[in-house]
C-alpha cells in the first residue's frame, strides 16, 4: 500500500464549536478542507506519532449528503496513520448514540462522527466532523483545543492509496495492514436497549391497542425505530413514519420541535391522534415528546424520567444523580431534592455531562434543546428517550398529559418556553448580548412591574472532576420570586447567528399551572424584548422558533 504526504496550508478557520466543526457541505468538499481537519485529529489524539498497535477506531455518520465520500476519505487516511482497525455502520450509517455504545462496547480507541446533527442536509446544506473519546463522549475542551491549534500549523497530511471499501455490504476487509470492518448499525444498539427498558410491558401495552407514531424525518432513525418499534415491541408497519434516511432529509430540516417536525404535530393534534408521538433528528440524539394533543417540554420530560426512573430495569436501583444544562429549567433540581441526590448545573454541550457520568456522579442528564440521555452511553440518545417514555406508560397507564399534570401538582410547574432568532447577522446578535450585558451594572434591585431583579451575570462553570473552567456561557438574569431569564448565541448553525432567549417562572397553583406558556410568561418575554432592544435591533417581529 502507497503511502502519499500531501502539501497543505493550515486552516484559517474560527474555533469549531461545542458541537465539532460544522461547515456548508461545499466548504468540506473544497481542497484539503477535511483532509486538514482529520490530520489534526490523528496529530492530536496520537501524540504526533503512529497510531498504538491495535488500536481500533470508531468511524460513521449520520447519512447525509456527503457521508459516504467522506468516510472512504478518512478510511484511507487511517490507514496511513497506523490504525489497525476501524469499525464502520452498514451504509456509513450509525446514529450519535448507536455510535458512543459502539466505541464503549468495543472499548474503541475513540471515533470520528460525521454529522451536522439536527441542521439541513443535501448539496447545499450542512455537514460536521466531531471526535469521540474512548468513553464515547464528544472530547473535551482541552482535546478539542488542542485539535484547533494543530489545524492551523500543520503543513502536510498522510494518505494511502486504495481502493473504496464496500460499505453496503457486512464483513471485513483489508486495506494495506488496516482492517475495515462493516458493522450491523442497528444491533449493537437495540440489544442495549432492551437491557434498560421492560420490552416485555411495552409489547403489552402496544398489543392492547395503544397507539403511537415516530417521526425519524427521514434521518438516522428510521432503522433504529422500525427495528425497536415496530419489530421488536410490536408497533403495527406504518407506526414509523419518514424513516428511510435520506441525503437530503426529504428537502426536511431535521430537528423535532413544533415548527419543522409539523407533519407529526398534525397528526397528535388532529381528530383521530395517537396516544403518543416522537420525533427525533438528524443524526439520532435529539428527541421531541408528544401526547394527544399535548407538548411535552423536553426540561419537564428530563424532570419525569427523573421522577419515574425506578419503573425501567435498567434503573431501578435508583440514579446516582442529575445534570442539566444552565438554560434547562430547574424542574429537574426538585426531582433531585426529593429523591436526595444531587442535581448539576453545566455550560450546554453533552461534553460536559461525560466528567460527571464517568466519576459516576450522575445517571441522567439533559438539555432543554431536546436533548437527554444517561450513562449507558456518553451521548444524548433520542430514541433511549422515547422508550423511556413508553416504560413509564406502560408502567402507569395514564395519559402523557394526565402523567406531566400530576407531575406538576407534586413538584410544581417550571413554565418555561425558549425563543429562537435564527440566522441573524453575527454582527447583530453580538449587539444584542452587548446591550443586555451592558445594563448589568444597574440590574440588581431593579423593578419591572411585579419582578424585582435579584442578581444578573454571565455564567461560568468549574468542572468538579477536572478544575477546568468555561466561562461566557450566557447571560443570566435572576429575579426575586424564582423567575429567570437567559440570552445565549447558539454555536450549532452555519449560518450566521442563532440567538436564543431562554424565560422561566415557577407556578405552584394547581390551576394557574395549566395556563398556555407564552401567557403566563408574557411579563417576562416584554422584559427580554425592553432589555434587549430585539425588534430595533433584529427587525424581528417574532422568533423563529418558539419551544
Amino acid at each position: 500500500m502507497n503511502i502519499r504526504v500531501v502539501a497543505t496550508t493550515p486552516f484559517q478557520d474560527q474555533k469549531p464549536g461545542t458541537s465539532g466543526l460544522r461547515k456548508k457541505v461545499a466548504v468540506f468538499k473544497s481542497t484539503n478542507y477535511l483532509e486538514n481537519f482529520v490530520q489534526a485529529v490523528f496529530d492530536t489524539i496520537f501524540d504526533n506519532a503512529a497510531a498504538p498497535p491495535g488500536s481500533t477506531l470508531v468511524l460513521s455518520g449520520d447519512g447525509r449528503y456527503y457521508n459516504r465520500e467522506a468516510i472512504q476519505i478518512i478510511l484511507r487516511m487511517a490507514a496511513a496513520n497506523g490504525i489497525a482497525k476501524v469499525l464502520v455502520g452498514q451504509g456509513g450509517i450509525l446514529s450519535t448514540p448507536a455510535a458512543s455504545a459502539v466505541i464503549r462496547k468495543y472499548r474503541s480507541f475513540g471515533g470520528l462522527i460525521l454529522s451536522a446533527s439536527h441542521n439541513p442536509g443535501g448539496p447545499e446544506g450542512d455537514f460536521g466532523i466531531k471526535y469521540n473519546t474512548g468513553n464515547g463522549g464528544p472530547a473535551p475542551e482541552k482535546i478539542t483545543d488542542t485539535i484547533f491549534a494543530r489545524s492551523r500549523e500543520l503543513s502536510s497530511y498522510r494518505i494511502a492509496e486504495a481502493p473504496d471499501v464496500a460499505l453496503d455490504r457486512q464483513g471485513s476487509y483489508a486495506m494495506g495492514g488496516m482492517t475495515v470492518e462493516v458493522i450491523d448499525p442497528v444491533a449493537d444498539y437495540a440489544e442495549l436497549m432492551e437491557s434498560l427498558f421492560d420490552f416485555a410491558a411495552i409489547r403489552e401495552l402496544i398489543g392492547g391497542g395503544f397507539r403511537l407514531c415516530f417521526d425519524a424525518m427521514h434521518a438516522v432513525t428510521g432503522p433504529y425505530a422500525r427495528e425497536i418499534l415496530e419489530r421488536r415491541l410490536g408497533a403495527p408497519t406504518g407506526t414509523v413514519i419518514n424513516g428511510v434516511p435520506l441525503p437530503d432529509f426529504g428537502g426536511g430540516h431535521p430537528d423535532p420541535n413544533l415548527t419543522y417536525a409539523d407533519q407529526l404535530v398534525a397528526i397528535m393534534y388532529g381528530e383521530d391522534a395517537p396516544d403518543f408521538g416522537a420525533a427525533s433528528d438528524g443524526d439520532g440524539d435529539r428527541n421531541m415528546i408528544l401526547g394527544r394533543r399535548f407538548f411535552v417540554n423536553p426540561s419537564d420530560s428530563l424532570a419525569l424520567i427523573a421522577a419515574n426512573a425506578a419503573l425501567a430495569p435498567g434503573y431501578a436501583a435508583g440514579i446516582a444523580g442529575i445534570a442539566r444544562s444552565m438554560p434547562t429549567s430547574a424542574a429537574a433540581d426538585r426531582v433531585a431534592e426529593k429523591l436526595g441526590v444531587p442535581c448539576y448545573e453545566t455550560p450546554t454541550g453533552w461534553k460536559f455531562f461525560g466528567n460527571l457520568m464517568d466519576a459516576g456522579k450522575v445517571t441522567l442528564c439533559g438539555e432543554e434543546s431536546f436533548g437527554t440521555g444517561s450513562s449507558h452511553v456518553r451521548e444524548k440518545d433520542g430514541l433511549w428517550a422515547v422508550l423511556f417514555w413508553l416504560n413509564i406508560l406502560a408502567k402507569r397507564r395514564l395519559p402523557v398529559e394526565e402523567i406531566v399534570h400530576r407531575h406538576w401538582a407534586e413538584f410544581g410547574r417550571n413554565v418555561y418556553s425558549r425563543h429562537d432568532y435564527e440566522a441573524l447577522p453575527s454582527n447583530v446578535a453580538a449587539g444584542v448580548m452587548t446591550q443586555v450585558k451592558g445594563q448589568f451594572a444597574q440590574l440588581p434591585g431593579r423593578r419591572f412591574g411585579d419582578y424585582r431583579v435579584k442578581f444578573c451575570d454571565d455564567f461560568s462553570y468549574t468542572d468538579p472532576i477536572d478544575g477546568s473552567v468555561s466561562t461566557g456561557q450566557g447571560l443570566r438574569i435572576g429575579f426575586d420570586d424564582g423567575s429567570r431569564i437567559v440570552f445565549r448565541l447558539s454555536g450549532t448553525g452555519t449560518e450566521g447567528a442563532t440567538l436564543r432567549i431562554y424565560l422561566e417562572a415557577f407556578e405552584s397553583d394547581p390551576v394557574r399551572q395549566k395556563v398556555d406558556a407564552q401567557q403566563a410568561l408574557s411579563g417576562l418575554i416584554a422584559i427580554a424584548d425592553e432589555l434587549s432592544q430585539l425588534k430595533q435591533r433584529t427587525g424581528r417581529e417574532r422568533p423563529t422558533v418558539i419551544t
